[in-house]
This record gives C-alpha cells, structure tokens and sequence, in this order.
C-alpha cells in the first residue's frame, strides 16, 4: 500500500509542483494587488490634500515662482481711464500706447492661485487702520495701483479723496461708513528720473516735493530719519522700499544739521556702505518706534530697472531693453539685471531684525516682474520735460524702463500684499 503511494506521488509529483507554484503566484498577486491600491489611495488622498490646501489656504504657498499667462478674459482687473487715481506717469494709454496687450497678463504660481483683489473685503480688513507706502515713485506706482484695484470695486457715487499734504498724500474714503487712510510718504520726493532716491525718510536738502526735481547736488543726512518718521510712527501697515537710486556713483552724506556750522560733509562713491549705512538707521528706528503687536511691516524687493551698463543719470550709454517690447521674457532669456549686492544688504537688515524679535515680510517680486519688459512706460506718459518728435525717434535715451503702466505689473504686486493682510 505505502508502494503503491510513492508511485502515485512520483508518478504525479509535477502536477502537485505546478498547483503549489500557482498557489504562491496568486497570494503574491493578492498581496501585490492589495499594496498597489493601497498606494493608489495614498496618492489620491495626497492629492486631494493638495488641492485643498491650494484652495483653503496660500499660507505655504511661494506665490514668487511661476509663470505669465496671457488672459484677456478675466484681466485687466480696472481699465486705466475708469480711474480717477491713474496719474500721468503711468498712463501708458492714455500718451499713445496703442497695444494694450501688456494689460492682459495674468501671473500664474506653479502651486496655487493668488486671490482675485476684493476692495470691498480689504476695506473691512482694514477699516478705521492706517496703511502707509514709504519709499519712492517705484512705491507710488504701487499705491497708485492699490487705489485703482479698490475704487474698481466700490461704489461709484462713495466720498474719496487723495490730498497732498507736505510730504505725505492721503487716500480717503468713506464708503459704508469707512474712515481709511491709506497714504504714501515719500522720502524727499516723488518723480522719476532723479540722481537718487532715498526711500526710507532720511532727510536731505530734497525733501520739498515742489522743487526737488530740480535739485541736482542732492545731500543726505544719514543718521536723520525722526522729521519724516513721526509722520507714520503709528501706522497700522508699513510697506517700505528701497534701491534704485542708490545706483548713483557718488553722493554726498551729512553728519550734522544743514544749519550748523560744524556739519561733517562727505562725498562718497561706497555704494554698499551707504546703503547699508542709510538702512541702519531705518532699522533702529524700527526697533526703537514699532509696536511689534500692532504694526504689520512689509518691504518690497527690487522693482527692476532694465539695464546693461552702468547707470548713468537715465541718460548716456544705456541699453534700455523696453522700448517696443509687446510680450513677456521668455524665461529662458530672463536674467537678473538688478543689483544683487544691494538686494543682499536689504535682506542681511530684514535677517537681523527678524533675529531681533521684529519680524518684517520680505515680498520677492523682483523675478516675476522681471520677465515684464514689455510693461514698462517706455515713452507712453508724459515726462517732466517736453518730448519731442525727435526725442521720440531715440528711445534708448528716453525711454522709461524703471516706471510700469497702469494697470500692469504693480497690480500683482497688490495682489499679493492683499493676501498678506487678509490673512494677518
């Protein structure tokens, strides 16, 4: 019988084999199959994650690195004559400019989405608060764009005003009974094509707005920042920037009163030390002035000047890469023409006082606004001097590519603040 049983087995041992390596093969493949849509859930469950936190919440979201959409369907966000704010700098359309396309650019985060601009929404944010820009035209630009995003959502028929007082101008409006304030403090004055800009109240002998584009010697006092700061010392949202007119070669610092007899003057050519002279200043008032549980501080990054060479007064042997430009830069073509020294003194004083227990938002909007030659003015605005025919004819000289028409790049500038203190 036990003979007859070997037979059987050895007689059949191959079939037995084949049932058994089948019966491996499927427990692998049940197993397999569970740990694969196991995986397939993960994802999915990560993926959704994903996509409400890109909705819910931008809180982690880099909204600096992406790219520039052409939509002339949901943008411009206001058109340039609708607002009563769009002074003449940056009236592109309004001085000639025939292609409106540069209006109808949409940035895009490679993550998320930046909120559409609610002006109704942000003037509930901050009502009965003060918002104050402190810097120079390149922050009037975008105050200017600021007033053009929220009248385009009020009431036509609502009390606003914009007053000039001194150095300070001042957005007023009551709509539904608001009271804001939202106002731009310039350093010594506010027009484009000076030697410098000083765009944290230092005092100079330029601070009279009537005249200051006349000054051409310009004088700062590099430890005096209290004249203009006490002008905005309790503000409730502080955007302050600075850089492009620290470019100039030389300048003179002043220690001392313009008054006194034993002033210290001193010509100097340091550009690096100058800079980081005049925003040590700034930061100790900072430190010394700020409620820290009150105010909110931002500082915007380079707005780009599009140059190769050396900055030389807005004239001289300067290729300007503006003029005639009607599309974005590719992004392989992009570069950073912007000082990085100085932007590298900038983010060293934002570090520092970080450290300090003052914590400032740095916003980096100098890549994304890089890429848009094509939304500078150019020669579409009017200028402080006549432009002839012939100046026209030799827009390598004349053309302005520090200043951004309206609507244009400074609204996605805004865009992002608005993000910024929505959700402060």
């Amino acid at each position: 019988m036990v003979l007859k049983t070997w037979e059987i087995f050895f007689k059949y041992h191959h079939l037995g084999g084949l049932l058994l390596v089948a019966l491996v093969a499927a427990a692998l493949y049940v197993k397999h199959d569970i740990s694969y849509w196991n995986v397939v859930k993960k994802r999915v469950t990560s993926k959704e994650e994903q996509l409400a936190t890109k909705h819910d919440s931008t809180t982690n979201c880099d909204f600096f690195s992406g790219r520039w959409v052409y939509d002339d369907v949901s943008y411009p966000l206001y058109k340039e004559e609708q607002c009563s704010f769009v002074e003449d700098s940056f009236a592109c359309e309004k001085y000639g400019r025939k292609d409106l396309k540069y209006q109808q650019w949409r940035w895009q985060p490679h993550h998320c989405d930046i909120p559409r601009f609610n002006g109704k929404a942000f003037l509930e944010k901050i009502r009965g608060k003060k918002l104050v820009f402190v810097g120079d035209s390149l922050n009037r630009n975008q105050w200017i764009s600021l007033l053009c995003l929220i009248e385009s959502s009020i009431s036509p028929s609502s009390n606003k005003s914009v007053t000039l007082a001194g150095n300070l101008l001042y957005f007023h409006d009551t709509v539904r009974h608001f009271s804001v304030l939202i106002s731009f403090s310039p350093p010594f004055f506010m027009h484009l094509f000076n030697i410098y800009i000083l765009p944290f109240e230092i005092e100079s002998n330029c601070d009279d707005v009537s005249w200051h584009h006349q000054m051409e010697h310009r004088i700062v006092r590099i430890e005096a920042i209290e004249k203009h700061a006490k002008h905005w010392n309790d503000a409730d949202i502080l955007i302050f920037d600075s850089y492009v007119w620290w470019l100039n070669p030389t300048m003179t610092l002043l220690w001392g009163s313009f008054e006194s007899p034993d002033a210290i003057y001193k010509t100097v050519e340091m550009k690096l030390r100058r800079y980081e002279m005049a925003l040590n200043t700034w930061s100790e008032w900072l430190e010394m002035n700020i409620n820290r549980t009150k105010t909110k501080l931002f500082f915007m990054s380079v707005s780009p000047y599009i140059f190769r060479h050396v900055y030389e007064y807005c004239r001289g042997d300067v290729l300007r890469q503006c003029y005639n430009r009607s599309e974005p830069i590719n992004e392989e073509e992009s570069f950073i023409s912007s000082n990085q020294n100085l932007m590298g003194v900038a983010e060293s004083t934002i570090e520092k006082l970080k450290k300090r227990g003052l914590k400032i938002e740095y916003l980096r909007i100098t890549r994304l606004s890089e890429y848009r030659s094509d939304a500078h003015t150019s020669i579409y605005r009017k200028f402080f001097f006549t432009l002839t025919e012939e100046n026209k004819k030799d827009p390598i000289t004349y053309a302005d590519c520090l200043h951004w028409c309206l609507p244009g790049v400074p609204d996605v500038w805004n865009q992002i603040l608005y993000d910024y203190i929505m959700k402060s």
